[in-house]
């Protein structure tokens, strides 16, 4: 009898799907007779290209450009009889001894085909070693070797074994080392973790199913392989579970496989454990033997027993997942190549002659300056509306008003000590002459002061300005110039070198815009007539409060000063103070603002300047000055620029040499229907 594949649509689904054990029974005579007929069934001849082609896939490693292939994952405790299960699947013997048996992933391709001899063969590390039966676990313990050195460690590389046999079933797998919790000598203390690790990462992607290997002789709620297949698996909809060793523990089997009590969504298969020198034959028939006549085997129905019966089970399961996932995989590979091809195609251009590298200097550096322009001569920022360092016209309004308060913040001292500085300095005036002239002398001395106290703010901000403006000139030209690092270094330091030019060129300004403001005091600003007219009509007022002995004084525009110390000083002495006082802080509202202007103008100006002139001056004479060799320099591919383009070439290979292996795939199919 043979079984043919019906499509399901969840995995889930095959537990009872496979009900139907292998015509492995007859009936002759009333007595049973073994049929030592192969594992393998029919549905093999149906899904043997697509199962070729997932193989192909993973030798490929496309699981690395982030697709995740069907995969079998056998996992199991230690010493829970795993090696004899998959021994009994593929019809040969693997490594035994204490300890750890498997260290690496090891992927086991098992193919049916008609040859009397088997082939066998072993792939790691780019190469391929054939091997024979007799030798096989040997050659798996030189390969593993090789991979995770000669010591009990563990790795993550894996280990493909290829066995083409008669009789054998069309299924990869992959066995992962056995769970242990206490290191043996020569293992790392950490082992349990990092066979956890390997674990974790096999069973974790949902196109994973899980095989469980259970020992009958444990309690099944106390394995950590169950443990951590319920971590991934919660609702076991992807777990198979295989119970080893039921000839040693028999009494309560069919109780734990039906009961279920620790949620295995794709049901549970009980074999027996070859025995000794067994042949592959002979355990098969001692098997059958036990779960027929055995009082207690025998009443666990026979859909789950019998290594054929698991052998049939994984060949559906295995069936159906590839049917549910190769659309997606298909789907995927098509959009990952697409997205890869897009991004190798906006990498630079490989330049080859200095003439390519020239034309590719000259648009870096017209991008930068039109990005420069809007930035910062236009204030546009639609290139970076999400980064406000790069909202430049906004950030130096911001600087400028901040600036503004700074400077206004010294007008606060114009009510402190009110008319004090100017009697002093009308006192230290006198000379021969007539009494009732106000001294220039007097008023060059008192505003010589005050911009002496704030002669600094302009200096600390030009200085604060340009290093912004040097920060958002970096960042567009590392930006444009990103994949040619030489001529980065080479922008970096005419950058640096404009940025010293410019806070030099700034800072003499603002030193000699003081030293102007210093040198003598003028304005044809009306505003300065009209402040102080305005300011003397409270002269008068000012005299008659202190005559009526206030002590403080309402000036409209300075507010309310103190008065009361005033007194004791002569009539004429203060109103020269008081006219002094007022002429002062008219002045002084022109000074602050003509400071404010200018130093908007002239960065306004310089900006403008260093943009569409200077920093392409600065930056060609930096180019082909004494440091030279940048032009030449861009045709050796930046490091980053050159691994990104090696790695989107590789991903473009295994991705195109994928959807080759499917579309083969889908023609052999079709042309087979």
């Amino acid at each position: 009898m043979s079984a043919r594949l019906k499509r399901s649509g969840s995995v889930s689904s095959l537990g009872n799907q496979a009900a139907s054990p292998p015509q492995i029974i007859e009936e002759k005579n009333q007595e049973v007779v073994v049929s030592h007929v192969p594992i393998v069934s029919s549905v093999n001849d149906h899904i043997r290209p697509i199962l070729d082609a997932v193989d192909k896939l993973r030798h490929l490693q496309v699981m690395k450009e982030g697709i995740q292939l069907p995969t079998i994952v056998v996992v199991g405790d230690q010493s829970s009889g795993k090696s004899s299960v998959l021994e009994s699947l593929a019809g040969i013997n693997l490594p035994r001894g204490q300890g750890i048996c498997t260290r690496v992933p090891l992927i086991m391709r098992l193919q049916h085909h008609s040859a009397t001899e088997p082939e066998l063969s072993l792939e790691f590390n780019g190469k391929t070693v054939r091997t024979s039966e007799a030798e096989i676990a040997a050659a798996i313990t030189l390969a593993t070797d090789e991979i995770a050195g000669s010591g009990k460690g563990i790795s993550h590389v894996p280990l493909t074994l290829v066995v083409k046999k008669k009789g054998v079933p069309d299924l990869t797998m992959v066995d992962l080392p056995g769970i242990t919790r206490v290191p043996v000598h020569g293992q790392p203390e950490n082992i349990y973790e990092q066979i956890a690790g390997i674990i974790m990462e096999y069973i974790k992607p949902e196109e994973s199913i899980i095989l469980n290997v259970l020992s009958a002789t444990v309690d099944f709620t106390t394995c950590e392989s169950i443990r951590m297949s319920q971590k991934m698996d919660k609702n076991g909809g992807r777990t198979l579970a295989v119970v080893t060793k039921a000839d040693r523990a028999p009494e309560g089997l069919l109780e734990k496989v039906t009961a279920d009590d620790v949620n295995i969504g794709l049901g549970y298969v009980c074999v027996r454990n070859r025995i000794g020198d067994e042949s592959y034959k002979e355990a098969r028939k001692a098997e059958a033997d036990l779960f027929e006549t055995h009082p207690l085997l025998s009443k666990i129905d026979k859909s789950m027993v019998g290594i054929p019966v698991l052998a049939q089970k994984l060949v559906h399961i295995q069936a159906t997942i590839i049917a549910r996932c190769l659309p997606d995989i298909v789907r995927k590979i098509n959009e990952k190549l697409a997205a890869s091809s897009s991004e190798i195609k906006r990498l630079p251009k490989t330049l080859s002659t200095v003439g390519e590298a020239l034309t590719a200097f000259m648009g870096i550096v017209g991008s930068a300056k039109e990005s420069l322009n809007k930035i910062i001569v236009r204030g546009e920022y639609d290139e970076y509306p999400d980064d406000p360092k790069m909202h430049c016209a906004v950030r130096l309004a911001e600087m400028l008003d901040q600036y503004s308060r700074e400077l206004h913040k010294s007008a606060d001292n114009l009510t402190v000590n009110f008319m004090m500085s100017e009697i002093q300095v009308l006192k230290e005036a006198k000379k021969i002459e007539l009494p009732n002239f106000l001294p220039h002398t007097a008023f060059l001395a008192i505003l010589q002061k005050k911009i002496k106290e704030v002669s600094q703010i302009p200096v600390v901000f030009v200085e604060k300005v340009w290093t912004y403006i040097d920060d958002v000139i970096m960042s567009v030209l590392m930006d444009r110039s990103e994949n040619y690092y030489q001529l980065q270094q080479h922008n970096r330091q005419a950058g640096y070198n404009l940025m010293v030019k410019m806070k030099e060129r700034s800072r003499n300004w603002v030193i000699e815009n003081v030293q102007m403001e210093k040198l003598t005091d003028y304005t044809s600003d009306l505003a300065y007539f009209n402040d102080w007219n305005g300011l003397m009509a409270h002269q008068q007022k000012f005299m008659d409060a202190l005559e009526n002995e206030d002590t403080e004084f309402q000036i409209e525009g300075l507010g309310e000063v103190a008065i009361a110390g005033l007194r004791k000083y002569e009539k004429p002495l203060l109103l020269q103070a008081f006219d002094l006082k007022m002429r002062i802080t008219a002045y002084w509202k022109i000074v602050l603002r003509r400071m404010v202007d200018f130093m908007a103008l002239h960065l306004q100006f310089c900006a403008k300047n260093l943009v569409n002139k200077e920093m392409e001056e600065e930056i060609v004479n930096e180019l082909f000055g004494g440091n030279g060799g940048a032009i030449e320099g861009m045709l050796v591919e930046s490091p980053v620029v050159a691994a990104k383009r090696e790695k989107l070439n590789g991903s473009i290979k295994v991705l195109t040499e994928s959807k080759n292996v499917l579309a083969k795939t889908m023609d052999r199919i079709a042309t087979n229907i």
